[in-house]
């Protein structure tokens, strides 16, 4: 009996995130369409005033929106010029290397790549494969 109980909270939740991505996807559409009349609206009330252009219909609206979407996009980029995972991910990794009190041993890490690095890092691995070799033999 108790599998039941999981398997139906499993259901409910799936359809819970179904009706919600349902929503979303709705709400998107007509978010769209709302965006071309207020484009139409804000066309009509200042472009053939200020420049003498002609007024728009709904669907020349629409069209001009998906225009400069093509062309400019409208996405959230940040001023850095990277608003991705991978980069948010590496600023936290610095900020963790670069820790306000100055305590991290990290801010010494390219020091001593550049004077001992290779050749520390090339023995470190001679001993490793000498170790894992003498618990073999």
């Amino acid at each position: 009996m108790e599998h039941s109980g999981r398997y139906e909270r499993k259901v409910e939740r799936y359809v819970t995130k179904g009706f919600k991505i349902l929503f979303m996807v709705i709400f998107g559409i007509l978010m769209i369409f709302l965006m071309g009349f207020v484009f139409m609206w804000l066309w009509n009330w200042l472009m053939p005033d200020v420049f003498g252009l002609t007024t728009l219909t709904y669907w020349q609206s629409f069209g001009l929106l998906a225009l400069a979407k093509i062309i400019f996009g409208f996405g959230n980029h940040s001023s850095k010029g990277g608003g991705h995972k991978k980069s948010k991910r590496h600023d936290r990794f610095k900020n963790y290397c670069n820790s306000k009190n100055g305590n991290s041993d990290w801010k010494h890490y390219d020091q001593f790549w550049k004077e001992e690095g290779e050749e520390a890092f090339n023995a470190y691995i001679n001993r490793i494969k000498k170790e894992d070799y003498d618990d073999r033999g």
